[in-house]
């Protein structure tokens, strides 16, 4: 399932990122790759929150629909 309609407060894997390769380096950067758990604090205003690694980021929808976690 996309990120950006993952159920809150539960832990998740992320198994597939569908972004081009700038982005993914990014996202790589910020701790955000294949088999990584994280935790969704809540989607507010298109945005999501999340918890990965004890940090918090803010993804928004677009990035979070390209997500995909299970």
């Amino acid at each position: 399932m996309p990120l950006a309609i993952a159920p809150a407060e539960k832990i998740l894997t992320i198994t597939k990122i569908l972004v081009d390769s700038k982005t993914k380096k990014h996202l790589e950067n910020l701790g955000l790759t294949i088999n990584t758990k994280l935790e969704v604090v809540c989607q507010c205003s298109g945005n999501t929150i999340l918890i990965v690694k004890n940090v918090r980021l803010a993804l928004d929808a677009n990035i979070a629909t390209k997500i995909f976690v299970a």
